[in-house]
Formats: C-alpha cells, sequence, structure tokens
C-alpha cells in the first residue's frame, strides 16, 4: 500500500520560498508519475507540477519559473520548491502518485488523469 505523507508547509509573506515534502511508503511501481496538487479556496485542486520515475519534470503554466519539483529516489522522498510565493499560491498543497503507463504524467498536468494514492495535504499560506 503505498502511503504518502506532506511537510513544510507553513505560513509566510508574499515573495517568500518554501519547501514541500512528500515522503513515500513506496512507490506505486518501478515507473511512477509523483505529482503536487494545490487546492485554493474557491476553485477545483489542479495539478501543479509532476515527475516521473525517469525525473521528467512537467509544470502547470501557474507556476512555471517559480516552483521546481525534484525526488530522491533512494528516500522516496519528492520535494516542491516554490520560491517568489504570492497571495493566490494560498491553499492546501496534497501529493499524488500512480503507476506511470505511457503518458499518464503528462495527462496529470492537463487535468485530464487523476492519480490514485493521495497524501493528507499541507496547508500554505502566503501573505501579502
Amino acid at each position: 500500500e503505498v502511503q504518502l505523507v506532506e511537510s513544510g508547509g507553513g505560513s509566510l509573506q508574499s515573495g517568500g520560498s518554501l519547501r514541500l515534502s512528500c515522503s513515500a511508503s513506496t512507490f506505486p511501481s518501478s515507473t511512477y508519475c509523483m505529482a503536487w496538487f494545490r487546492q485554493v479556496p474557491g476553485k477545483e485542486r489542479e495539478a501543479i507540477a509532476t515527475i516521473d520515475s525517469d525525473g521528467s519534470q512537467r509544470y502547470a503554466d501557474s507556476v512555471k519559473g517559480r516552483f521546481r519539483i525534484s525526488r530522491d529516489h533512494a528516500k522516496k522522498i519528492v520535494y516542491l520548491q516554490m520560491d517568489n510565493l504570492q497571495p493566490e499560491d494560498t491553499g492546501m498543497y496534497y501529493c499524488a502518485a500512480e503507476q506511470l503507463t505511457f503518458d499518464y504524467c503528462s495527462a496529470i498536468i492537463r487535468g485530464q488523469a487523476i492519480p490514485y494514492y493521495w497524501g493528507q495535504g499541507t496547508q500554505v499560506t502566503v501573505s501579502s
């Protein structure tokens, strides 16, 4: 069973940085897609970054150039480095995972696929 635990959220002022961590009990398979989603108050949950088992990264336009996803495969941790945070980045951030088949990570970023495994989320609050 894949269990995901997020950490690293908090409150900060606009322009600051945070690094979120997602610790996985195991990866879904030898080929996998790990994703970060966020849910902003009043909006649907959206995929903002993905990384697959070969290290390929994809980003939503809203965070491109400010956020960076990375992973430590041996430690089973996926990170989300968030720089130049703005009030509109406030929300609950979730880690998610799925077995990688075909172009699954791309489908997640396009909003066309939903991973099976989810963490409980970590709150990020950015004030102006």
